[in-house]
C-alpha cells in the first residue's frame, strides 16, 4: 500500500495492479485493463480511451513536482478520477492511490463513508467544471477527521498509521 511510483511506467503498473485487485470480483468490468470505450457520468464525458495514457503521463509530470504528501495524495486522486481510465472502479482506484501517498508518508489515510460520497463527488465536480479548489480540500479534511475517529475507537488501525490533524 505504501509503494509509490518512481516513474510513469511504474504509475501505470501500480494503477492497473491495484485496480485489478479492487475489481477482481467483477471480471465483466475488465479488472486492471484500461477502458476501450468512452465513459461518462451524467453530463461529464471523461478522457477518450486513446488519450488515457498520454493524459496520465502529463499528469505524472505535475505529480513529480509536488512535494507535500497531502498535495500528492489529493492530486493523484483527482487525476485518476478525472481521467477515468477504467470502465468501472475509477473512484475506488483513485482513493487507493491517494491513500498510498498518505500511508507512505506516515499520514492518516482517508476513508470516504458511503453517506459522504456525493459530497466528495460534488467537490470534485466543482473543481473540474468551475476550478473551485477549496471544496475538495474541505471534503477530504472532513473524511480524514472521520477516519481519525475510527482510529481512536479501533486500536488495530492505530498500529498501522498515525492520524494527527
Amino acid at each position: 500500500m505504501s509503494r509509490l511510483p518512481r516513474s510513469f511506467e511504474e504509475l501505470i503498473t501500480l494503477l492497473k495492479r491495484r485496480h485489478a485487485l479492487i475489481m477482481e470480483g467483477r471480471p465483466d468490468k475488465g479488472p486492471g485493463r484500461f477502458k476501450t470505450e468512452p465513459n461518462r457520468a451524467g453530463y461529464t464525458l471523461f478522457v477518450a480511451p486513446e488519450l488515457v495514457e498520454g493524459t496520465l503521463s502529463k499528469g505524472y509530470e505535475i505529480y513529480r513536482g509536488l512535494t507535500s504528501p497531502l498535495d500528492r495524495a489529493i492530486f493523484t486522486m483527482f487525476l485518476i478520477s478525472e481521467v477515468h481510465p477504467f470502465a468501472d472502479g475509477n473512484g475506488r482506484a483513485s482513493r487507493v492511490l491517494m491513500n498510498a501517498e498518505l500511508v507512505a508518508a506516515g499520514e492518516c489515510r482517508i476513508i470516504v463513508p458511503t453517506v459522504y460520497r456525493n459530497n466528495l463527488l460534488s467537490a470534485l465536480k466543482a473543481l473540474s467544471v468551475n476550478g473551485i479548489t477549496g471544496a475538495v480540500g474541505r471534503a477530504l479534511d472532513f473524511a480524514q477527521r472521520y477516519t481519525l475517529a475510527i482510529e481512536l475507537i479501533s486500536p488495530i488501525w492505530t498500529r498501522r498509521t498515525t492520524c494527527s490533524i
